[in-house]
């Protein structure tokens, strides 16, 4: 039977049964087609399916069941294909596993300890073409959940961490990742799984207790960026809210249609969490709750696997379409949204012929090698403050390693849980029995490989035992005293107190260690966190701590490499938790050296485009339309200083710093402190920062030092565009010396749409004052006596962009306000076009994105009484020049704000970027770096 086009108009959405299955995802239990699944596709007609790892043995055997499951989808008259879903989060969260054709990557976490979002784009992007290739079009991630409360949350390291900013930035890397690779992005779980309160029944709902203005200060954010970059579908989690006296999330129209449609200005696909879920369908029901979730907003109803709720399900549906409570125009709003979706992520061509392990054969060599590199990448050594890694230099050949590993399950698709899965399945015939000896038999297994990775590695003896909540036993005592060093495994030791307790005990006995000759010398022990890394993070107590984020195969290799000195750990905490002062990775001094421009202009490059794209949606960045000229001023009275650190190996900028020392004002300018947004928080900034200020106090004259620069016209100051980053920086330059509660804010502003743009009446007329005559000049001709004018102007740059604008007379010009009487100068003012050498230093004239002029650096003098009505009368003249030159847009690249903000709003103009300039007296400096 030939399928319909499918479009939202095609009249086969008129039949209702028809159009109601495609607000369905549902799953089902089995490796091949179930007769339900077949008839939720044939009679229902089910517009997508959510595959786990209970439906997945290979990528092979995936790729036939997925196309037998579409080939039924358009045998049964399907207008359109079915959405197949998948999670395949990587770490300890993959539903497909394939020891052959399918790459073991690290979770959202491990990633993030690599600090690198350009390795969070190809993970994510290898991990969707490999599922794209047995058919999968729809991915769920990315995961966007902020780590409020850290400790005690069960999505861990399934999430990137604790800090808003860090997780929006890989989470719209990871989204990046999977849409550039050709299929459906959904973000969970909306509006946040990050802080719940659990209640310890099954039947209670877990529920977030922030209130809206802590959520939208933290929890919200990565989802409000997500959808700005054109996230495709969310879910919204099943929790209540007692903030808005919400019982379930995905239920509500507060949450749904308020705030995610109305608040964040979502239009794609909303999911609504699994509503089987006990507690959900406990108190309310399946058919209620489908009816109140499709109410609410929500576009796909999920069932995940019992076919008499799913019936009830849809049974619910139809009923309340039928009652009225639903209309039609409802069910065929969301429609429209599903097939928008299905219309970017598949078609019958490509749902009925999936590339398979063809395609997954020529993708191998390239994943193989980088979920090596991830993985060696993200391996975080947090403390080792015995220099006890490597290992190989503290215990000899022939001395005997202790490896104490808990009883875990292994990951649901790892080889482990295969092999075990087999095992179990072929002399088990009871499923309960199974269940009961799978933790032990797991328990055991899963960190055997370890223990012979730790063997070959060192060509030594390796004790290997297991350790349980009955604690240390007289076997552990024994085992450690034995040893000559001890491992200790911990997986998510937080949530399974016996894990911590047993490892403060064995630190004990370590601590208290004698030596044959009586001598007291602690037993060396390293703790490994193969789960969450807070487990020991902020416990000095534990001495050497290494963290990696999850415990399959490849993560367990890269560790065995770290303890043996065969790799050297590059992991950095993610989020929050590598603020503390206590971790002693953020008291690292970086090699700061001197900025060489044939070196590393293109690396500058590079780092100021992470720079710019990191900034949250919405927001502007300093950096846009900046390159690495931009901050060359190349100026013969103005002695440039510029910093980076870099690695030398790669040729790569991890962070610059830019200087300048005006010599007409004795000024020493920071003009620019940036460091790659992957590597937050490991003393870049700093060590740059240091270095500067080393720098300028030992220049000649230096009379007081400045943050921000008029000249370059990047960063004025502190960027205060975010209130949130806004008081970040300032503790942090305070941090560094600065008295940053001397602040005055400053700005760049502009006009657009000069050809409809007309002067207030008002100011218009002020112009005619016959006590003020106005010109434009142009050359150094009138060099003399507006250079004698703007002495009186001792604000850095400011002489120096009038010598700019006077040496090149075909592109700038300068308009003078005289007293007729005898000439006396009373005002100036800079005009500028985008040809222009000063151009080249207000990257916001570039970036503006249309023909446009720029004013700059009034100065008025001393004398003049009415100092607002001369400023907006040359700055009003310079609007009209520029507008006369054929310009559609004008920047104003320096506003002081004492004053004059609201004058100049009144002209018509807008804030582009905001500031808060910081100086002080050279004198007065008290901070001197170390030399």
């Amino acid at each position: 039977m030939a399928a319909p086009s499918g479009g939202r108009d095609d009249p086969v959405w008129d039949d209702l049964d028809r159009t109601m299955g495609q607000l369905f995802m549902m799953g089902f239990d089995g490796t091949t087609v179930t007769p339900q699944i077949r008839q939720l596709i044939e009679k229902h007609y089910l517009g997508a399916i959510l595959l786990t790892a209970k439906n997945l043995k290979s990528a092979e055997e995936t790729t036939s069941l997925v196309r037998e499951l579409q080939g039924i989808a358009h045998a049964a008259g399907h207008p359109v294909p079915l959405l197949i879903a998948l999670d395949q989060e990587n770490g300890g969260v993959n539903s497909l596993f394939d020891e052959i054709y399918i790459r073991q990557f690290p979770s959202a976490m491990g990633l993030a300890a690599t600090g690198s979002s350009d390795l969070a784009y190809k993970v994510a992007k290898a991990t969707a073409e490999e599922i794209k290739a047995v058919g999968v079009n729809w991915i769920m991630g990315p995961v966007l959940d902020v780590l409020t409360n850290a400790r005690n949350q069960p999505l861990g390291v399934r999430t990137t961490g604790d800090d808003p900013q860090e997780v929006s930035s890989y989470g719209v890397a990871f989204m990046k990742g999977y849409k550039d690779a050709g299929i459906a992005t959904c973000g969970k779980h909306f509006p946040s799984y990050g802080n719940l309160e659990f209640l310890g029944s099954p039947m209670d709902v877990p529920i977030i207790t922030e209130t809206f203005e802590q959520l939208s200060l933290s929890a919200l954010v990565p989802f409000r960026d997500a959808i700005g970059h054109g996230l495709d579908a969310m879910m919204v989690g099943g929790c209540a809210m007692s903030s808005m006296n919400v019982m379930h999330a995905c239920l509500s129209e507060q949450v749904v249609e308020e705030l995610l449609r109305g608040g964040l200005h979502f239009d794609g696909v909303v999911v609504s969490e699994c509503l089987e879920m006990e507690a959900l369908s406990h108190n309310i029901g399946v058919g209620g709750g489908t009816v109140m979730a499709v109410t609410a907003g929500c576009d796909s109803v999920l069932l995940c696997r019992s076919f008499p709720v799913q019936q009830e399900a849809i049974a619910g549906l139809r009923l309340g379409v039928e009652n009225g409570m639903i209309s039609r125009e409802r069910v065929q709003q969301s429609l429209g949204r599903i097939l928008r979706l299905k219309s970017k992520c598949t078609s019958w061509e490509k749902a009925l012929n999936p590339a398979g392990t063809a395609r997954l054969d020529k993708l191998q060599a390239s994943h193989t090698s980088l979920s090596t590199r991830v993985y060696n990448d993200s391996i975080t050594v947090v403390r080792d403050q015995g220099h006890l890694i490597p290992l190989s230099d503290i215990i000899e050949p022939e001395e005997e390693l202790l490896l104490l590993s808990p009883l875990v399950k292994p990951m649901p698709a790892s080889a482990a849980s295969r092999n075990l899965a087999t095992t179990a399945s072929a002399v088990l015939a009871e499923p309960s029995m199974w269940e009961r000896r799978a933790s032990v038999m797991s328990g055991e297994s899963v960190f055997r490989d370890l223990g012979r990775a730790l063997t070959r590695q060192r060509s030594g003896k390796v004790l290997h035992t297991s350790y349980t909540a009955t604690g240390v036993r007289p076997v552990h005592e024994n085992l450690i005293n034995r040893a000559a060093a001890i491992v200790l495994v911990t997986a998510d030791s937080n949530r399974n107190l016996y894990q911590n307790g047993f490892a403060k005990h064995v630190s004990m006995i370590c601590n208290m260690h004698s030596r044959i000759d009586g001598e007291k010398r602690a037993k060396p022990l390293v703790v490994v966190s193969v789960s969450s890394p807070y487990d020991f993070a902020m416990d000095a107590s534990v001495g050497t701590y290494i963290c990696t984020y999850d415990f399959t195969e490849t993560a367990l290799n890269a560790l065995v490499k770290v303890l043996y000195g065969d790799l050297s750990p590059s992991g950095v905490l993610p989020g929050r938790i590598s603020k503390s002062r206590r971790l002693h990775q953020s008291r690292q001094h970086w090699l700061v050296e001197t900025w060489n421009e044939e070196r590393d202009a293109n690396a500058l490059d590079d780092l100021i485009k992470a720079v710019d794209e990191s900034r949250p949606f919405g927001q502007r960045s300093g950096l846009s339309g900046c390159t690495s000229n931009s901050f060359l001023l190349r100026n013969a009275e103005v002695e440039e200083n510029h910093f980076v650190v870099r690695n030398s190996s790669t040729q790569a900028l991890y962070g610059f710093c830019s200087t300048y020392f005006f010599r007409g004002t004795g000024t020493g300018v920071i003009g620019a402190l940036f460091v790659d947004p992957t590597r937050p928080k490991s003393s870049i900034g700093q060590s740059l920062h240091n270095r500067a200020m080393r720098t300028l106090l030992v220049k000649e004259d230096v009379r007081r030092f400045q943050l921000g620069s008029r000249l370059p016209s990047i960063y004025l100051g502190i960027p205060a565009g975010n209130s949130v980053e806004r008081r970040r920086l300032r503790q942090w330059f305070a941090n560094m010396g600065w008295n940053t509660a001397l602040s005055r804010p400053v700005c760049s502003m502009a006009i657009r749409n000069l050809a409809s743009w007309s002067a207030p009446d008002g100011l218009a007329r002020s112009l005619q004052n016959p006590g003020v005559k106005f010109d434009l000049v142009y050359g150094r001709e009138q060099a003399d006596s507006i250079l004698d004018h703007i002495k009186t102007n001792t604000r850095q740059g400011v002489a120096e962009i009038y010598k700019l604008a006077l040496a090149e007379p075909q592109a700038c010009g300068i308009i003078r306000a005289k007293r007729p009487e005898d000439g006396a100068m009373l005002g100036s003012v800079v005009l500028y076009n985008g040809q222009s050498r000063l151009a080249d230093y207000v990257p916001a004239l570039r970036d503006i994105d249309e023909a446009a002029g720029g004013i700059s650096s009034p100065v008025i003098s001393p004398w003049v009484g009415e100092y607002s009505t001369l400023l907006q009368g040359l700055i009003l003249l310079g609007i009209r020049q520029i507008k006369q030159q054929g310009s559609n847009a004008c920047i104003l690249d320096y506003v002081d704000g004492d004053g004059n903000f609201d004058s100049l709003s009144a002209m018509g103009f807008t804030v582009l970027h905001s500031f808060e300039d910081v100086s002080c007296d050279a004198a007065s400096w008290t901070a001197v770096p170390a030399s």
